[in-house]
């Protein structure tokens, strides 16, 4: 499995967060800043962190961004879906119904599906509690 360079950052801010917010806003800037992300592009993954509830947005002069709930309580899959959509396992049909190439296709797709379960299941028993700590 590779992680999109956006979920990279989206988990790298997010540990921040719980690292550094201690239950307050932090500023995006400051996530950014102190892990080399372009902040226009963090801007645009923490949206869809906010729309998932992984997130809380916090407007004014003292606000920022704040995890929506306990660290513990938020898994890897969370982030990942949030930010790239829904993890599946995808192999694009090449059979063209001669010498059982539309019979490979279903099979290679249904190992696919059952690899993207184990990549879920295992993002979702990581949570960001335990790669704030190193565990």
């Amino acid at each position: 499995m590779k992680l999109t360079r956006a979920s990279s950052y989206a988990l790298h801010a997010l540990v921040h967060m719980a690292r550094e917010g201690d239950g307050r806003p932090v500023p995006s800037h400051d996530a950014a800043r102190a892990h080399g992300i372009p902040e226009k592009f963090l801007l645009k993954l923490l949206k869809p962190l906010v729309d998932a509830r992984v997130l809380l947005s916090l407007r004014g002069p003292n606000g920022g961004y704040r995890l929506a709930k306990p660290a513990r309580h938020i898994t890897l899959l969370d982030v990942v879906e949030a930010v790239d959509g829904p993890v599946r396992g995808d192999a694009p049909p090449v059979g063209t119904g001669k010498d059982g190439a539309a019979t490979f296709d279903k099979r290679l797709q249904a190992v696919c599906d059952q690899a993207a379960a184990l990549v879920r299941e295992r993002l979702g028993v990581v949570t960001l509690a335990q790669l704030a700590k190193g565990k």
